[in-house]
């Protein structure tokens, strides 16, 4: 079956048109359902865990789409918001930055800082070029300008239900201009491991093991921990997996410093290699410079009875309660996260109290069932308060 409207065979309109059921709401996306990060992750468990009226098919385009035979649709991606008619009841869920700033990151490289700017062409293209947030080159910092105040148009005029994936993007969109009675916060919900996961054993806390999972980009903080590590005792090993182009910079880093005996890179792993190095590891550490919307990490490391060692910023704190599931510290400040690896590392019952904590918090407030019931909710909501009788209430300009 194909996964999207997209995979419908081109010469046979007919049939491409009679695809959908009424009776049905879609989710609707660009993005990939996998594993291959935050928002692909999410998908795929929401697709696991859908509801008998939610369709099994992605869509990836509406265009030249009659959008008043669906029952409602959920947009995961930014532009689709451009090529909606306004006949059918709509949802959208902001997953990362990319709505409100060019580079998505809203973190000032330059001045390792979160950028608390609103967007505008002369505010963006000051920090693209002084204060080295995003790309600088200079047809591309044009065009994801203009697409960011596409957006930033279409969103203050579409009349849909925003889902804001934190309470910190929930804010930025208000900031931004949607108006707040249109914007909710439904944090994420992670699949648990069908696989059987127990609480730290003494054995495990005795390998001196952290895990840092993700991305291997300058925002994920990857580079504050390895000028870390050096000032952890010696015995602490660190796994990384994950990929990324900054890998080759920061494994000549690890060299220099001296880590290259306490510090193994996995590269990209598969859902039971990594579900393995969470159940090796005593600390999960999620050392983010950028304001992360959510962050999953967070969740699956509690699915394992781990604690977290995470960065206070953007959407972390929201997940992350300090001192009970785990230890937040001020972003890029060595000393305090070295303090906190060592807080774990010297307290075997602490540790494991940690993470059983953040299991139990996991499995009352961020299991996908709860994360679907809340949404399940937000969709009744909006069929109810949408126009019977809307037809091309509001009509978006498509992006070229």
């Amino acid at each position: 079956m194909p996964n999207s409207i997209n995979d419908a065979k081109p010469n046979n309109e007919q049939l491409h048109r009679g695809i959908f059921e009424k009776s049905l709401i879609y989710q609707c996306s660009n993005f990939d359902v996998g594993e291959g990060g935050g928002v692909e992750t999410y998908l795929a468990s929401l697709f696991e865990h859908r509801p008998h009226h939610v369709s099994d098919r992605v869509i990836k385009s509406l265009k030249n789409v009659d959008q008043s035979q669906f029952k409602l649709l959920h947009l995961h991606s930014p532009d689709l918001l451009l090529q909606l008619t306004g006949e059918c009841p709509t949802v959208f869920t902001v997953h990362n930055h990319s709505l409100y700033c060019p580079s998505g990151t809203k973190y000032l490289a330059g001045q390792r800082t979160i950028c608390d700017r609103n967007v505008s062409y002369l505010g963006c293209t000051w920090g693209k070029l002084v204060d080295k947030c995003g790309s600088r080159r200079p047809l591309r910092t044009l065009k994801e300008l203009q697409i960011t105040h596409q957006l930033l148009d279409a969103l203050k005029k579409v009349k849909i239900t925003f889902v804001a994936n934190s309470e910190y993007v929930r804010q930025e969109l208000i900031k931004s201009g949607v108006p707040p009675e249109r914007t909710v916060t439904l944090r994420c919900g992670i699949t648990i491991p069908k696989t059987t996961t127990t609480p730290l054993s003494l054995d495990i806390h005795q390998n001196h093991r952290i895990l840092f999972a993700g991305r291997i980009v300058s925002d994920k903080g990857l580079e504050w921990l390895l000028k870390t590590l050096i000032h952890t005792d010696p015995k602490i090993q660190l796994d990384i997996a994950g990929e990324g182009w900054e890998r080759p910079r920061l494994e000549k880093l690890a060299n220099t410093l001296g880590l290259s005996n306490r510090i193994t890179w996995h590269g990209w792993c598969d859902r039971n290699r990594l579900n393995n190095l969470y159940q090796q590891c005593f600390a999960v550490i999620f050392p983010s410079v950028w304001p992360e919307p959510a962050g999953l990490v967070t969740l699956e490391a509690y699915a394992r009875y781990r604690p977290v060692i995470g960065s206070a910023v953007g959407g972390i704190p929201e997940h992350l309660q300090d001192g009970e599931t785990g230890i937040l510290v001020p972003g890029n400040n060595i000393k305090k996260l070295a303090d906190a690896i060592h807080d774990l590392y010297g307290d075997y019952q602490k540790t494991r109290h940690m993470g059983e904590q953040g299991h139990a918090l996991l499995m009352k407030e961020f299991t996908m069932d709860a994360h679907i019931n809340n949404l399940e909710t937000i969709y009744a909501k909006t069929i109810a308060e949408f126009p019977s009788r809307a037809k091309k209430l509001y009509s978006i300009p498509q992006a070229k």
